[in-house]
């Protein structure tokens, strides 16, 4: 590396009798080494960029800061989430290059930066701070062969520390004439590794001698991974950049159209905002005054992951939309992201929300638990049961649906598990932590308690130290050099059930009848009866649908098992926009499975008809035995169904 354009190339001294008793001990170089350093030199002169080495203005202010080593670590974990922050707003590699050197500081004197591309045949500089080219230089170019620190990092996939010149020298001395010109005393060469390969090397130096500690290496990783990540996001081109921006812009907070539920939501993508990744929240309004809230992680921090993540939001959406129950809602999405791509999982929570009542349906495909804050700020995890994650195993999945009755000014915190571990911890110190920020303040200040949350993982300067006695903190695991990182996306959704806001009195109308397997008349008399319930339905073909399918129900129980059979039904809301919700139950132990009968088959129909003409059906596993129910809505528009051939009886079909 030379000094600029029009210096003359080195020559090799001559041996005119002049040497004096330092250069005596110098090993001459053999010929080979001799061309090789000449090969190179002549293709590479780099010279210091005069205003390079002056330490940014974050070094000085950490300079100015003391408080002991733990608190420059928390310090130094700080200026890390700030520099994160700042590199996903980067639109170069030499800005992003800049930008990481904000991270020098006194004990840690970073001087200079260059990434090196790797080819086939040669490393070539794609970036650099510190260090620039004169106007009539050639690109770098140094090929693989050498003997060189980067050519080994890429050859062995591992960091090459050199903690003096004189270990440089040593190691590498037909090389280290480039390295000794510019004065640095200390070089580290990190692999960049993006989809699972080394494509660049980075060099860092320093103007002091280095140790390279744990610590020091620690925080050259991160550096690497910060690099990669800036390297990944510059070749990822301006398609794959809007996709991750709109996909985080589509997740701003949303507000329910409906009175009685508040909700706050927060997102922060890995790294304090380096990619975006496979989280996402999703707030949804229902038919009938209902609201759906949903959170899931998709496995991955990358476009890819983003992508399956905005493919399976749309699709539970949309599901949501047509009607199905929590654990339908799963199942089909678990199908929707196996077809998709088999070698993903995701986590998901779904809840079905009544506003008028408080009551919250939740079904749960692998997520974590979520936690209830009571209105005297008692934070629990409530334990919900669930299923395997989205996509795992397809054609296994039973996503059991909890019901939960939320009270006024009671919150329920639904996060991903980047809320939980990030700092270190592990899933108990995580909620120990969760659970200190969620406690404090008023109810009514939700986007308060949200923000705290956020501020709680991503500013370390935040944590509150462990002191003496804590035994509780101590035992969860936290330490006073623990400092938080966002090394995983975060998704944050907090749903309040709001006190003092007036709740319309629904008109109800209820049917309960009990069905004996000795009492054949029992099934004719629970049709009539449900017939009389709703005598003043809008859509008298919905009627005999609702009898229909209410004979498939019981008729089941009564023919297949030796069970009585439980029918409920009630008819909420006002003339013209009502629900009607009938629920079977019997306690027998084996639950229905969707069959494909053939044309001439005499049974095996039931869950089919449910699926095709009820507006939303589904089967809840009980304590003892299950329910089978289903939904209609008097103001959904009519599906052209097939009606029965004159004189042809509906049949009571088995499912089993």
């Amino acid at each position: 590396m030379g000094n600029g354009a029009g210096r003359p190339e080195p020559r090799e001294p001559a041996d005119d009798g002049t040497r004096g008793p330092r250069d005596a001990g110098r090993r001459e170089p053999t010929e080979a080494e001799a061309a090789e350093r000449r090969q190179i030199d002549a293709m590479n002169r780099f010279s210091d960029e005069p205003n390079a080495r002056t330490a940014p203005p974050a070094a000085e202010t950490a300079a100015a800061l003391d408080g002991g080593a733990a608190g420059a670590d928390r310090r130094r974990d700080a200026l890390l989430l700030e520099t994160g922050h700042d590199l996903a707003e980067t639109e170069s590699l030499s800005a992003a290059l800049k930008t990481v050197t904000r991270l020098s500081s006194p004990g840690f004197p970073l001087d200079g930066l260059v990434v090196f591309g790797v080819t086939d045949k040669f490393l070539k500089v794609i970036g650099q701070w510190g260090y620039r080219r004169g106007d009539d230089e050639q690109a770098f170019h140094m090929p693989v062969a050498t003997t060189f620190p980067a050519t080994e990092v890429v050859a062995g996939g591992r960091a090459v520390y050199l903690s003096s010149p004189g270990e440089y020298r040593s190691r590498y001395p037909a090389t280290w004439p480039l390295a000794a010109r510019y004065g640095r005393q200390a070089w580290a060469f990190l692999p960049l590794v993006t989809s699972g390969h080394v494509s660049a090397v980075c060099l860092v130096s320093f103007r002091t001698p280095m140790e390279f500690g744990t610590d020091e290496r620690a925080l050259l990783v991160l550096i690497a991974r910060l690099v990669a990540q800036a390297l990944e996001r510059t070749r990822t081109g301006t398609a794959e950049l809007a996709l991750s921006r709109g996909l985080r812009r589509s997740m701003g907070a949303t507000a329910p159209a409906t009175a009685g539920l508040t909700v706050a939501t927060r997102y922060v993508p890995t790294g304090g905002g380096l990619v975006v990744g496979g989280d996402w929240y999703d707030v949804i309004n229902l038919p009938g005054g209902r609201l759906a809230v949903v959170i899931g992680d998709v496995q991955g921090h990358d476009v890819h992951a983003a992508a399956l993540m905005a493919q399976l939001r749309t699709a539970v959406h949309a599901y949501a939309a047509e009607g199905h129950g929590p654990d339908a809602v799963l199942v089909r999405a678990s199908h929707f992201l196996a077809a998709l791509d088999d070698d993903r999982f995701a986590t998901c929570l779904y809840i079905e929300a009544e506003p008028s009542t408080g009551m919250l349906h939740i079904a749960r495909a692998g997520h974590p638990h979520p936690v209830l804050r009571l209105p005297d700020g008692t934070c629990m995890l409530k334990h919900v049961g669930g299923g395997l994650p989205l996509g795992l195993m397809p054609g296994t999945e039973d996503y059991p649906v909890t019901d939960l009755e939320l009270r006024p000014d009671e919150i329920l915190m639904l996060c991903t598990d980047g809320l939980i571990e990030t700092g270190g911890h592990d899933m108990y110190s995580g909620w120990v932590r969760v659970r200190d920020a969620m406690s404090p303040g008023p109810t009514d200040d939700l986007e308060g308690i949200a923000d705290r949350l956020i501020k709680a993982v991503n500013d370390p300067l935040a944590q509150p130290p462990v002191r003496e006695g804590d035994d509780e903190r101590a035992a969860a695991g936290a330490r006073p050099d623990l400092a938080p990182r966002n090394e995983d996306d975060i998704a944050l959704l907090l749903l309040r059930r709001d006190a003092g806001v007036q709740q319309r009195v629904v008109p109800e109308r209820k049917l309960v009848l009990t069905i004996e397997q000795d009492q054949a008349q029992g099934l004719s008399e629970a049709r009539a009866e449900l017939q009389a319930l709703l005598h003043d339905w809008a859509q008298p073909d919905q009627v005999d649908t609702a009898v229909l399918l209410t004979s498939e129900l019981v008729g089941n129980v009564l023919m297949h098992t030796d069970q009585s059979a439980s029918l409920s039904a009630s008819l909420t809301g006002e003339p013209g926009r009502r629900v009607l919700r009938v629920e079977v139950a019997d306690n027998g132990d084996e639950l229905p499975h969707q069959r494909s009968p053939g044309e001439m088959a005499s049974s095996g129909r039931g869950l089919m008809l449910l699926d095709i003409l009820s507006g939303q059906w589904s089967v809840r596993p009980e304590s003892e035995g299950k329910t089978v129910w289903f939904s209609l809505w008097e103001d959904e528009e009519e599906d052209t169904a097939e009606e029965p051939a004159d004189g042809e009886e509906p049949s009571v079909d088995s499912w089993e």
